[in-house]
């Protein structure tokens, strides 16, 4: 946390944050281009950000892509925010938000979410494929063999979803899983208190996917949650706010013995 606030107290790491925010997934080429700062300078802030867990970056190709990461804001939210206290901060937010700018749309069609958690490889991917685990701080749970290519079903609060394009991508024990995402039934819907006008815009939606990342730090494991869209509209404003929360209560299982409440 500290890393975080002597990361965030340069206004230069400030700007390069507000770019990512604007615009997430940037290459260093394209978050060079406008500024008035030489591409070492902006290479060493990034790399403190990254120290500070503040960007986490993601290989594609040969390129390296930069995405802000909210986790550690989240922590300082968690650490001095009360539940109560954050709705209002959310509220006076949103109102500031309105009053001072237009409403702003990113381009980005990809969520990028990392995490540091103390535990072992093993007991995290447990965590993520465990019902008895899942459900604890997720409140869902999945059927298949986890064999890449096999259909999952999704329990959630009491509705199943089947679809054979809902299926297992990646099975790397300890290292990378990654599932497509599951069907907006109107089960589902009926179930976690969505009405039809919503249901029916995520079910237009092209199918998103997510994967996990595990790699091992020391006495941590750092997991990183990408989830991709197939464009940037409503599945992608809803998981970027659910994502934080779901990994914290993760984070807080496996750390504690239990789930956020």
């Amino acid at each position: 946390m500290d890393a975080a606030f002597k990361a965030l107290a340069d206004p230069s790491r400030r700007q390069l944050l507000d770019r990512l925010r604007d615009r997430n997934g940037q290459t260093l080429r394209e978050l060079c281009a406008g500024l008035d700062m030489a591409r070492q300078s902006v290479s060493k802030h990034l790399a403190v950000l990254e120290a500070a867990e503040l960007v986490t970056t993601v290989r594609q190709g040969r390129e390296k892509l930069h995405y802000l990461n909210a986790a550690p804001i989240n922590a300082i939210t968690e650490r001095w925010i009360s539940r109560f206290d954050r709705e209002r901060a959310n509220a006076l937010a949103d109102l500031k938000t309105a009053l001072e700018q237009p409403t702003m749309a990113s381009d980005s069609t990809t969520f990028v979410y990392t995490t540091y958690i103390r535990t072992t490889p093993e007991r995290l991917w447990q965590a993520l494929t465990d019902p008895a685990f899942t459900r604890r701080y997720w409140g869902v749970s999945f059927g298949t063999d986890w064999t890449p290519g096999s259909p999952m079903t999704w329990t959630e609060t009491g509705a199943t979803t089947e679809d054979p394009e809902q299926v297992v991508l990646v099975h790397e024990p300890h290292r990378r899983l990654a599932y497509t995402w599951h069907t907006f039934s109107t089960q589902w819907a009926e179930a976690n208190g969505i009405d039809e006008e919503l249901r029916a815009r995520l079910a237009g939606e092209r199918r998103s996917r997510v994967t996990f990342d595990l790699a091992p730090e020391g006495d941590r494991v750092k997991l990183t949650v990408t989830h991709e869209f197939g464009e940037a509209a409503t599945l992608q404003s809803m998981c970027s706010q659910g994502w934080p929360a779901i990994l914290s209560s993760l984070k807080t299982l496996l750390e504690t013995g239990e789930p956020l409440a």
